[in-house]
């Protein structure tokens, strides 16, 4: 860990954390004070190859991760420190490909600073803006041993949408998914 998140830790004191994909779902971040939060300079994206979470070496899967541009709408949530030990463990072991920054997020009543794991283009996981065809084709085929692509980005859309927080480009992907499994199916390929 950085030396700043290092003290934070020491002191014990809470930290606010840009949630924008699974940490919205997850069990392990789910009963930490949450607001509603803009983040500006960065959007949700596909960008990621996954190896292990939601592939394998032999079919990389696609998680998510925020990327250069844009503004991405999620969740600000308050961790513990024992809530951070856990989230830093799952985000950052393994593969380097995020970043953990301090970014300003604004909720309905005032701006945070929150941390956030934001994706490093130079690692060898960076896929990039893929083309819409191709994200789509990779999460209907990965699977990884935290489960399929395509519950990744149900769960996601789904939590995305009851917080009342729409994404429109997830919802293309989700849509895209859907109509080459359904093609698929209708060509016995399943």
């Amino acid at each position: 860990m950085p030396a700043e998140i290092v003290a934070l830790r020491d002191r014990g004191e809470p930290v606010w954390m840009f949630a924008y994909g699974s940490l919205l779902w997850d069990p392990e971040s789910c009963n930490a004070a949450a607001s509603p939060a803009l983040l500006r300079g960065y959007h949700r994206s596909f960008c990621l190859y996954s190896y292990d979470y939601r592939g394998t070496p032999a079919r990389p899967g696609l998680t998510l991760g925020l990327d250069r541009g844009g503004s991405c709408r999620g969740m600000a949530l308050r961790l513990s420190t024992e809530a951070l030990d856990r989230v830093w463990l799952r985000e950052m072991t393994g593969r380097r490909v995020y970043e953990m920054r301090w970014l300003p997020v604004q909720t309905r009543s005032s701006v945070l600073r929150a941390l956030a794991f934001v994706v490093l283009r130079n690692c060898p996981d960076y896929a990039g803006r893929l083309p819409l065809d191709e994200a789509a084709r990779i999460i209907l085929e990965a699977a990884g041993r935290r489960g399929t692509c395509r519950e990744y980005l149900v769960n996601t859309l789904c939590h995305l949408e009851q917080l009342g927080l729409a994404d429109c480009s997830l919802r293309r992907v989700a849509a895209r998914v859907q109509a080459l499994a359904m093609l698929r199916q209708e060509h016995g390929e399943f």
